[in-house]
């Protein structure tokens, strides 16, 4: 069984490793800690399966994943996040994953996801499965965030939760000038005209918590 393990803190990939190394004894690892690594391994080997964590410096593991499917990777991929189900995981299925695992529970559904991945299904929750239902309802009338890229829609939830562009930058490697290109073009998709009102719309949206 060969794991590729993409995630830039490395504490979070041993724990991983150490976790599907109790269920897979002769599991073999492949680790990256950037998007431009976890790409690169993903298309260089032969992987039973991928785990991405949502935010890599970069570029967005979202984005990234798009990006392989693209490149018809043929691999599942798990996305891995410290965010709830309701502010990326459908975002994450529609670019391809087969599930979406929140950090602060990977130690309970990290096998059980990995397992149905593996056999080629996708891993599910009910609540995932609720905000599924709830998408398909909203198709008729797309709202404006449903147009963001998926670079855009992470700032976009950084800015609503208070950061400031310089810690945006700071958080995903990126300048401050590409952040507050960013911020622009959200806001016109978005019909809006600051912070607070990016802080607003995501609240009454239930984007952030």
């Amino acid at each position: 069984m060969r794991f590729l393990i993409a995630d830039d803190h490395e504490v979070v990939r041993q724990g991983l490793k150490q976790t599907l190394s109790d269920e897979f004894p002769d599991a073999c690892f492949g680790e990256a800690s950037t998007a431009a690594e976890a790409f690169d391994q993903a298309l260089a080997d032969d992987w039973d399966l991928i785990i991405l964590d949502v935010h890599m410096p970069g570029r967005a593991g979202i984005e990234t994943l798009a990006d392989l499917k693209k490149a018809r990777l043929r691999a599942p991929v798990l996305i891995l996040s410290m965010y709830s189900e309701a502010e990326y995981a459908v975002r994450a299925l529609k670019a391809g994953a087969v599930g979406y695992i929140n950090k602060a529970s990977v130690t309970s559904e990290l096998i059980e996801a990995v397992k149905k991945a593996l056999a080629g299904g996708r891993y599910i929750t009910p609540a995932l499965a609720e905000l599924i239902a709830a998408d398909i309802g909203q198709n008729h009338t797309s709202l404006p965030h449903h147009n963001l890229s998926d670079r855009e829609y992470e700032v976009m939830k950084l800015l609503a939760t208070g950061h400031a562009v310089k810690a945006i930058a700071a958080l995903l490697s990126l300048s401050e000038k590409t952040v507050f290109t960013y911020r622009t073009r959200l806001l016109t998709k978005l019909g809006l005209e600051g912070d607070v009102e990016i802080a607003r719309y995501a609240l009454r949206y239930h984007l952030v918590e």
